[in-house]
């Protein structure tokens, strides 16, 4: 049914809902892809008395042929090939180590526009939930998910609103867990499944996050 979620905050409070099981997991870690699963995951952080934070991914894009993705580079430091296409397309070390260049100025530029001077991201042994308004191809969280196995966390799970039946049969095989509130045939877009889903701005990302940890630090 189309517009199934007022908006992106009250699909993060049924998502809370099937995620209270791991409210008690040790060292439990909400990570929103940004900037739409922001609003999501601030209310699954709320909700499960867990630390918020963001994980920024950028794919490392084959020049002139953007639909095919070297890798990606995500918060944290991590940095995943495909192997494959590197092989494939004879990507020479210095063209690869130009393209992870540029691509990490970005990163690590929208990290300091969203998580300004807080330390190091740190997942090493620690039940993560990773957090997007829903997914299509799914391209970002795979190389979200790929990227943090990397840095060891003990569990990666993936929660999201919406996600194409097709998809979500991918994912549950791709993460530890695999929670999401609806999975159409009929697809549509993500979009199409909220009421209201203006994009989310930065100023509001921002926001919820230092919400988020203000509560986080208030509880402890």
């Amino acid at each position: 049914m189309r517009g199934c979620f007022r908006d992106r905050r009250a699909a993060g409070a049924e998502l809370a809902v099937q995620l209270a099981g791991y409210r008690k997991a040790p060292g439990l870690l909400v990570l929103a892809l940004p900037r739409g699963g922001v609003p999501v995951a601030y209310e699954i952080a709320m909700a499960l008395g867990a630390e918020l934070d963001v994980l920024v991914v950028r794919k490392l894009g084959v020049p002139r042929q953007p639909e095919l993705a070297l890798g990606a580079i995500a918060s944290g430091g991590a940095t995943v090939f495909n192997d494959d296409v590197v092989g494939a397309i004879g990507v020479t070390r210095s063209h690869l180590d130009a393209i992870v260049r540029t691509e990490r100025i970005e990163l690590q530029r929208r990290e300091r526009a969203y998580r300004g001077d807080r330390g190091p991201l740190n997942v090493r042994g620690r039940t993560v939930i990773v957090v997007d308004d829903g997914l299509a191809t799914g391209a970002s969280m795979r190389a979200a998910v790929v990227a943090l196995r990397s840095l060891q966390p003990a569990r990666i799970v993936v929660a999201v609103p919406v996600a194409p039946i097709e998809t979500a049969e991918e994912f549950i095989h791709i993460a530890d867990d695999f929670v999401c509130i609806e999975t159409p045939r009929d697809f549509h877009s993500v979009g199409w499944w909220y009421r209201d889903f203006d994009q989310t701005q930065d100023d509001e990302v921002r926001y919820l996050l230092d919400a988020a940890h203000g509560a986080k630090s208030s509880a402890a």
